[in-house]
């Protein structure tokens, strides 16, 4: 599982990240708020520890900016602010979690955990790009009405690169997420992956605007187009 820690007290950053690693968890540290809403815009997190007063930008406004762009990694908030209405703020802006400090690492551990394992929702349990509806309920794809059988694979391969429409997503980052960190499947693994979608998603729609975009040396992209 990788993370991202957002906190500009290095001595606190030091010890979370020490201690997440020790359960053999990859983590990403940023030092201020604008490096942090940087990184957080990677599709490579499980889960994203932000605190809320950082330099540059204050952790509110990463997680806003997050939610208005429609990236939904789970958010578990760190604060000193101990206020009712605080806490209510940081929930209301799209946080999934929050804790006060000072933590017991046990607790932040557990937090994050749980975190990883809640399932991405939406509220219409839908994602649309251009004329591709994903139900995520019961993982239907339709495509100008018209349903498309997919593999499991084929589906989550599909799922994330709509979840990240417009985004380039390079083959290593669909590897981690489709077959785990420590799998063993190689980049030809995805290019033939990818060439099944196309010919379900596009070469089948003659007449429509192609959905995925290789951009040679880099990765792949799904195209939201009118």
């Amino acid at each position: 599982m990788r993370l991202l820690l957002v906190e500009d007290d290095s001595k606190l950053a030091g010890l979370i990240v020490r201690g997440l690693s020790s359960r053999g968890w990859q983590v990403d540290w940023a030092a201020d708020g604008l490096l942090g809403w940087e990184m957080a815009q990677e599709p490579v997190y499980q889960v994203i520890i932000l605190d809320i007063m950082l330099p540059g930008m204050d952790g509110w406004q990463i997680c806003q900016k997050l939610r208005q762009a429609k990236i939904n990694t789970p958010v578990l908030m760190l604060t000193a602010l101990h206020q009712v209405d605080q806490r209510v703020k940081g929930l209301e802006i799209g946080a999934d979690d929050y804790l006060p400090k000072p933590f017991a690492f046990s607790e932040l551990a557990a937090r994050v955990k749980a975190l990883a394992r809640r399932p991405e929702t939406f509220a219409d349990e839908k994602l649309e790009v251009a004329d591709l509806v994903i139900n995520l309920s019961n993982k239907q794809v339709t495509r100008a009405g018209k349903k498309i059988a997919l593999s499991p694979t084929e589906y989550q391969l599909l799922e994330y690169l709509a979840r990240h429409a417009n985004q380039l997503i390079s083959k290593q980052q669909l590897i981690e997420h489709v077959w785990g960190y420590d799998s063993d499947v190689m980049p030809n693994n995805v290019e033939a992956f990818i060439a099944r979608l196309r010919r379900k998603l596009d070469k089948a729609f003659a007449k429509k605007p192609p959905l995925i975009e290789t951009v040679r040396g880099f990765g792949y992209q799904l195209i939201d187009k009118p």
